[in-house]
């Protein structure tokens, strides 16, 4: 699925020379309660600001409700064990500046006059990259978002298609585990043991040989994975490497990891096409819109939505 961050078309280098150098208020007062999750007035004069910035309308009401969509679906991320590493949303906001032809320091200084913080945007990345793998999910197990091999295939051959070729790898993933507790006093240390051992991977027969003298790593075979049906967020490193070479180390939920390439072909079956034709589907934007407001409807619906 497309990532929705873009969807949000914030023509910061166009728009930020006319918006005011405002200064805003620090104090700060709860306003909502969503199912545990406080949103504070700071937060909403925050959004505000993020709204203005976009050449939307709404003020803080609008602020308020968006603040209320993104606590809901933050908390279905959690639920759903979706993790967005540091790594992940910094390399995002460093992508997003570029696209408006800045530079992370020049972004770093719109976000700070007009009011909406890093810290505020970094989040929202946060939510969307998240929100877009819990919509993923959502998809590919709605009975209506699924079809059959052979029905993929019938559509494409309808549609004046042929059968798709995709890169069918095999997968191996290596994980440094850090207990929760434990991050903040180890983290360093073991991202230095996984980049240590990341070095010598030569491929997926040798990984737990090398993983045996070393304490707390496991070592998982993903199997085939076809390259529609990828993690997005491994995704861009894996189809930047040859088989036999392995991934960057990355933080996540677990601890720092890495995933070794043990073989990649191209392959043309019935399972290609369904992979492609659901990613095409998930990538659709009038689908994807749709989705996302069915799902955040559902979850408001159960949520208990306290105004202070």
């Amino acid at each position: 699925m497309k990532t929705l961050l873009l969807s949000a078309s914030i023509a910061l280098a166009l728009g930020f020379a006319a918006l005011p150098d405002v200064a805003f208020a620090q104090a700060s007062e709860v306003r909502y309660i969503v199912d545990n999750t406080p949103i504070t007035s700071y937060e909403i004069q925050r959004r505000a600001a993020f709204l203005q910035l976009q050449r939307r309308g709404g003020g803080q009401q609008a602020a308020a409700e968006e603040l209320i969509e993104q606590a809901l679906r933050r908390n279905e991320i959690r639920r759903l064990n979706i993790n967005i590493s540091d790594d992940d949303v910094a390399q995002a906001y460093q992508r997003f500046a570029s696209s408006n032809n800045m530079s992370p320091a020049q972004m770093d200084q719109v976000m700070s006059q007009t009011g909406v913080t890093k810290q505020h945007f970094l989040e929202f990345i946060r939510s969307q990259m998240g929100w877009s793998q819990a919509l993923g999910a959502r998809a590919r197990h709605d009975e209506g978002g699924r079809v059959s091999e052979q029905e993929a295939v019938q559509r494409m051959l309808q549609q004046g298609g042929e059968k798709p070729v995709a890169t069918e790898y095999m997968l191996q993933q290596v994980i440094f585990v850090v207990p929760a507790a434990e991050r903040g006093a180890r983290l360093a240390t073991r991202k230095r043991e996984a980049e240590a051992m990341r070095a010598r991977f030569q491929g997926c027969e040798s990984t737990r040989e090398f993983a045996k003298g070393l304490m707390d790593v496991t070592v998982r075979d993903l199997g085939r994975v076809l390259e529609p049906q990828l993690p997005p967020e491994w995704a861009d490193p894996i189809k930047s490497i040859s088989a036999g070479n392995a991934t960057g180390v990355r933080e996540t939920e677990r601890g720092v990891e890495f995933i070794g390439i043990c073989s990649a072909r191209e392959v043309s079956d019935d399972t290609v096409a369904q992979a492609v034709f659901e990613a095409e589907n998930l990538g659709n934007s009038e689908d994807s819109d749709a989705l996302s407001k069915k799902y955040t409807a559902e979850l408001r619906e159960r949520a208990q939505i306290v105004q202070r």
